[in-house]
Order: structure tokens, then sequence, then C-alpha cells
């Protein structure tokens, strides 16, 4: 199955930055250049979470156990093209199905291990899947008893395949299929009948679904590739470095920003999952992780408790990547400052929208922060290979009218060879979600930024939904956001504008998240922006306490569903 348009294959190609090889070729190279070198390692926690003892396995053993369930796939009827839906936490088997499905030419399309009945029901009816992969249990729940009930209503869904402790009637072990020796030569020849190409799709992820149904993204192994190099230049990722992701494997921040990286770099990926910051750290020290991902939230929060980090070894860490909000100046300075990592400041979605600030082309901490890279833009070059290719624009939310000038805020867009070409048999969206230039228009809000005479900067300014109109003024939530979390009383914090007795405005609101054994008041908060010179009209309005932010399976908040619960009211 093509994940692009044809023109788009011939010019990526043509000018060299889409290649020929797939993800599973680069894992068999890997295995053939280092066999017996640690590939892959589990959770140490596992026997805590789900079925099976961690695993630690080198090249080879990774590669037989790929092998196997490739042909085992085959003997089961799922060939090239088809459609699996994986529901898997961060395990072995996980990274094990996604490379057998890469070598054999089956669609991968993984969601999280929080989805349930609704979501799922959606993702089925569209992808018309034929084989659903899961656990017997995770977290106290039966995926088992779920998938096997779903598949009652979809007659395409043919085969559940769950890691168990023991035989479940209708149910293929993955165990089993795993390691059940395969016949190589016949695995080699049937698949060299009808081999994967680098411009199939290998994936189809799923955005978060907080807006609307669930949006099916297609991948090929080329746009996965293209963007991978985004963090392998960033992090100055070298050859054998040791990769530690505790983000699920279902979306861009960890297949694009850790499993192909790791392909790229022929290391060592540690998993973890879900987060524990005891294991966490101590996976840091045990496997000696060169890099690492982590929310900005845990970043403020180790900060402001260095005993937790008192015992952990940090002396391996090249850098570490952080994304999904906004960058506090005040984090990024006081990593490089007390311990002497850099933070990459990571900003990317499922379809491929992707910047990269990392200390070569944003070499000032607090600045890395607030800007990034102004890839894609004429006349700003980079020696990032994630940009090569890169075209990106702002454009007029309303008029869509190209910005070109300095302080404007505008939506951007942006094409390439890392950019997906359509939602997953949605040909409605699709058409909303590009411009008639063939952009795709990404719902993030940035501004031109830089020296005058070079002007090679984005400054983010916040989702485009999540603009709050006061008196006619725009305020950008995330820029509330990355003031108050700076505040000695704040934990977390969101801001999210509530519906006005003047029907044309909105209520700036903050949703807060106070340290323990702290209280804070409006006036607190006010007092504290004040001190920060910010304009009057910004300050907000009113105050909600909460124990805990609501997010959605990759940390995200989920703002609709404070927008919810608190603006049934209208304030003045």
């Amino acid at each position: 199955m093509l994940a692009t348009h044809q023109t788009h294959v011939n010019t990526y190609t043509a000018q060299g930055w889409w290649g020929t090889q797939t993800l599973a070729d680069l894992f068999e190279q890997n295995a053939a250049a280092c066999p017996n070198d640690i590939a892959l390692t589990d959770p140490p926690n596992r026997p805590d979470l789900t079925v099976g003892a961690p695993q630690r396995l080198t090249y080879a053993q990774l590669k037989t156990q790929v092998d196997n369930l490739a042909w085992a796939f085959l003997q089961n009827g799922i060939g090239k093209d088809d459609i699996i839906v994986v529901q898997l936490p961060n395990i072995a088997e996980l990274v094990v199905v996604y490379l057998a499905s890469a070598k054999m030419g089956a669609i991968v399309s993984p969601v999280p291990v929080q989805y349930r009945t609704h979501e799922l029901k959606q993702i089925l009816a569209l992808t018309e899947a034929s084989a659903f992969i899961t656990v017997s249990h995770f977290g106290g729940f039966n995926f088992v008893e779920m998938a096997q009930s779903l598949q009652t209503r979809y007659p395409t869904l043919k085969r559940v395949i769950a890691l168990a402790d023991a035989p479940l009637a209708g149910v293929l072990s993955l165990s089993e299929m795993i390691h059940q020796p395969c016949d190589a030569t016949a695995l080699e020849k049937a698949i060299a009948q009808n081999p994967p190409r680098a411009n199939d799709v290998f994936t189809i992820c799923w955005t978060s679904g907080t807006e609307s149904d669930p949006k099916g993204v297609p991948r090929s192994h080329n746009h996965w590739i293209s963007i991978a190099f985004a963090s392998v230049d960033g992090a100055k990722l070298s050859q054998g470095d040791a990769l530690l992701n505790p983000f699920p494997l279902v979306n861009m921040s960890a297949i694009g920003g850790m499993l192909t990286p790791w392909l790229l770099t022929r290391g060592k990926f540690a998993l973890h999952h879900p987060l524990s910051l005891p294991v966490f750290l101590a996976q840091i020290s045990s496997e000696k992780i060169n890099y690492t991902v982590a929310p900005p939230m845990l970043m403020n929060m180790l900060l402001r408790n260095p005993a937790l980090l008192a015992n952990a070894d940090l002396s391996h860490i090249k850098s570490i990547g952080s994304g999904s909000a906004p960058l506090s100046p005040w984090m990024v300075s006081q990593w490089h400052e007390k311990y002497g990592i850099s933070v990459l400041n990571l900003f990317g979605s499922n379809e491929g929208c992707s910047f990269c600030s990392g200390p070569d082309e944003i070499p000032d901490p607090a600045e890395r922060a607030r800007f990034f890279p102004r890839w894609g833009a004429d006349g700003v070059a980079s020696t990032n290979r994630g940009a090569r290719g890169m075209k990106s624009k702002l454009v007029d939310p309303l008029t869509r009218e190209t910005i070109t000038q300095s302080g404007v805020v505008g939506e951007m867009a942006i094409s390439g060879p890392n950019v997906f070409d359509g939602y997953f048999r949605r040909p409605d969206l699709t058409e909303k979600s590009f411009d008639s230039d063939g952009y795709f228009l990404t719902g993030d809000l940035f501004a031109i930024d830089g020296a005058a005479d070079a002007l090679n900067r984005y400054r983010f300014v916040g989702r485009l939904k999540d603009l709050i109109i006061r008196g006619g003024m725009k305020i950008a939530a995330e820029e509330l956001e990355n003031l108050l979390v700076e505040h000695p009383k704040v934990q977390d914090v969101a801001i999210i504008g509530l519906p006005s007795a003047r029907d044309e405005d909105e209520v700036v609101c903050a949703v807060i998240v106070p340290k323990k054994d702290q209280t804070i008041t409006l006036t607190d908060l006010n007092e504290f922006l004040r001190e920060k010179d910010l304009a009057a009209f910004k300050l907000p309005k009113k105050m909600v306490i909460l124990e805990a932010l609501p997010r959605n399976p990759v940390g995200k908040i989920l703002k609709r569903n404070l927008k919810e619960q608190f603006g049934k009211e209208k304030s003045e």
C-alpha cells in the first residue's frame, strides 16, 4: 500500500531525501554488524505490570524472534498490506511486532493501552483490521476479553493474538508465535515474492481524539526515517548509544523520536512503561543511558526535588528531549547549569510537523526553550538532516495570506518528506487540512523571530483552538503557563478560556495543581504575573484547584475536559 503520491516519491527520491531501505533493512544491517551486542531491554518491573519476565535481547536473539513472528504471521494468513491493530504496553514483544511487520509488509496500527471499546470500534471499522494483538492483562484490565467482544462485531477481524500466562480459547499465543522456530529459507522466499518497499505504509497512528473522532495517520518507512534525523542530529546521537524510551510506543514521540533513531544508530533500546520515577532513574544508571525523553512536567519536578536525583548516575546522559508542552527557560537553563545536560526542545505531530531546537542551532539554554530553528523557510539553512526538504510558512488563520514579518502570529503550515499525505480513508478531513499549495495546516500558532537581518527562528505561541479572546485581544494560553510553572507554589498548571457574560469574550481561567502542602490564591498568581510586567488584560480572572490535571496517553493536557467541567456557567 503506497503511503504517498507518486509525484512526491519521485521528487523526494531524486533529491536524495528518500531511499530504498525499510526499517526492517536497517535492523537486519544492525543485527549482522553486531549480533552479540544488547539490542533491547524490558522494563525491569515488567512482572509487576503484565505477563512475562524481563528480557535482555542481543541483536541475534532479537532477529530470531523477529523472523519467527514474521513467519508465524504468514502461516496464519496475515500477509503484506494486512492491517494489525496492536494494543501492547512498552515491552519487548511490541518491538518484535513492529520489526516482524516491517519485514513481511504488514501494517501496524498501534493504539494506547488506555483505549477502550469506544475508541477501538471507530478504529476497527475504519481500518478493517484482520488481526488484533494484545496482552491478557495490564493495569488490572482484561484486554483479551475486550478484543474478543469486538471480534464478534467486525467480520474482518479474523484473529486475536495475545500474550498470556496460559492458553486462551479462540486466541493465538503471541509467545508461541515468537518462539516457534521458522523456516528461514521459506520465509525469505515468501517475502521475495511480494517484498515491502520503503514507500509502503508501515504504520497507521491515531491522533488523540480529544477534539473529535480518532484520525488515522498513515506513514511509510521513508516518512519515519526522514523525521527521525531531527532527534538523531539534534541529540548528537552516535553509533552504539543507549536510548531509554518512557513514552508509549504508539505515535510520533516514541516511533519517530526513539524507535527509528535506535535503528539508525545501532545501539541499545531500553523500554519503560508506565512512568515510575524510581524505575526510570534506576534504568538511566544501570543501562548507562545516553539519551532519553521526558515531559516538561517531570523535568520541572526533578529540578524542584534534587533529592530524587541524589542517587542517580546521570554521567552518561548527553541530552534529554522534552516536548508535548512548552518548555520553561528556567528549566532548560537549570539542567544545563546544575547537571551539564542539554535539554532539546522538541515539537512534532503524528502528521509530521517536526522541529528540534538543539544546542548546535540555539546554544543558549533559555533561548532554546523559547525558540525553534526556522526550518523550511527560504534562505534559512541547517545541518540537521531532519530539515532536509522541509518547507514551512506561517499563514493568517482567517485570510490564509502568508506572513513574512517578525512578531505576527500565524498558523504553521508545512510540507516535505517528513509530512504525511492525508488521513486514512478520510478525504473530507484531508481536504480541510491542506492548503492549495499542498502544505499541511497544523493548527499550531507561531511567530517569526530572530535578529532583523536573519529572522531565522520560530517562536511557539499556542494551539489555534487554545487562543483566548478577551476584549478583542488574543491571549496565548501557553505564554501564561510558561510563566506560572515557575511559581514556587505551583506543581502543574493549565490555562483555559471559559465563557463570559459578554458573549464575544472569554474569561482567562488558571487551573492549578499546587505543590504538596501549599496553598495558593488567585491574588498570589496575579501578583507573580505582575512582577513579570505582563499586560493586565492577560491576567487570570478565575482560578480552579485540582489534585491533578487530566492528560491523554501521551501526556498532553485534556483542556477540552477542563472547559466542559468548569465552563457551564458564564463569568464576568
